[in-house]
């Protein structure tokens, strides 16, 4: 018997995460037939509007939870109502006490947050949805920069925790369920499925989402300027002692002050911006990584290897080669 997969779908969700997950499963079933199954299951049957405004056809929330294997929450704009939908709460904490694995995608992992079922274990979820997720569900070790995450099942005093998979935006679902095949079944059909799909064969679980900081960008924000000095003399040292006084403040204001605005460091945001320009360096054929590295303020290649390793999972050569293949 394979793989019994449901999609739970709430109104507003967000079409290619769910789309995009079921196509994973469907190629790998024509690969091998039976190793999945799936449905599409809501809090109220029937259609479910999707936030493109299509609907899609779904069951009621399955009563016996010993036919389902996976519980896949979608995500989308609906998560906050979804949130407040006692029945899909009740329903999805009966599903993590029945030993099928709990899954999401995008911002899905904010239901299983509100459902309690990711109170002290590592999550991911979409960047955008970072500073929210850290405010409402504080006993979640959230990690924001990941691209998925796998928490194995493991036992506690009183009863059984689930293995958890959380995944970032919408194609970081693709990365999820690949993994999620082959952990199931072996790199060889993750492989044929990554193959047929067109996709990387998968991105690592650890690389990071690396949105350009649109968070810290944001025009209105109270450290925007600083942030394009910085991007515009990558080269300099700033240390925290020096921004804190271009910003006017004390080091230890400052950095508390930058966190709390931002979601991250003024280190890891200096990092992060490093990492951005060098990577668009490599990608635009920017011959000499040895002067990337000095121009993008990393001093040496080890260092920016490094940190490309950290925030991307991937060393800059891998870049190099995207740029020729295009």
């Amino acid at each position: 018997m394979g793989c019994r997969i449901a999609f739970v779908l709430f109104p507003g969700f967000q079409q290619l995460d769910l789309a995009g997950p079921m196509a994973v499963f469907e190629v790998a079933r024509l690969a091998r037939p039976g190793s999945y199954t799936w449905r599409l299951v809501a809090s109220t049957p029937g259609p479910v509007r999707s936030s493109a405004g299509v609907d899609w056809p779904a069951t009621a929330l399955p009563r016996r939870l010993d036919e389902v294997d996976v519980v896949m929450v979608i995500g989308g704009d609906g998560v906050d109502a979804a949130c407040r939908d006692t029945r899909l709460i009740a329903w999805l904490q009966r599903a993590g006490r029945s030993g099928a694995r709990i899954a999401s995608i995008c911002s899905g992992s904010i239901v299983l947050a509100a459902a309690g079922l990711l109170d002290e274990r590592a999550a991911t979820t979409h960047w955008s949805r970072s500073r929210q997720f850290e405010t409402e569900f504080p006993r979640v070790r959230l990690q924001p920069d990941r691209i998925f995450v796998r928490e194995p099942a493991r036992r506690r005093r009183g009863g059984r925790l689930p293995e958890l998979w959380t995944s970032a935006g919408m194609t970081a679902g693709i990365d999820l369920c690949l993994a999620l095949l082959a952990h199931d079944h072996g790199e060889a059909l993750e492989r044929e499925a990554a193959r047929q799909l067109v996709v990387e064969r998968r991105r690592p679980g650890g690389q990071s989402q690396f949105s350009p900081l649109l968070d810290l960008q944001r025009p209105d924000g109270r450290f925007a300027r600083l942030l394009d000095e910085v991007r515009r003399h990558l080269r300099h040292d700033h240390r925290v002692e020096d921004l804190a006084a271009r910003a006017c403040m004390s080091p230890r204001h400052f950095a508390r002050c930058f966190r709390a605005e931002t979601g991250t460091t003024p280190a890891h945001a200096v990092e992060r911006l490093r990492v951005e320009a060098a990577r668009a360096a490599l990608e635009d054929g920017e011959p000499s990584v040895q002067r990337i590295a000095t121009d993008c303020g990393f001093g040496n290649t080890e260092r920016m290897r490094r940190a490309f390793q950290r925030l991307l999972g991937r060393p800059p050569a891998a870049f190099r080669r995207a740029a020729v293949v295009r």
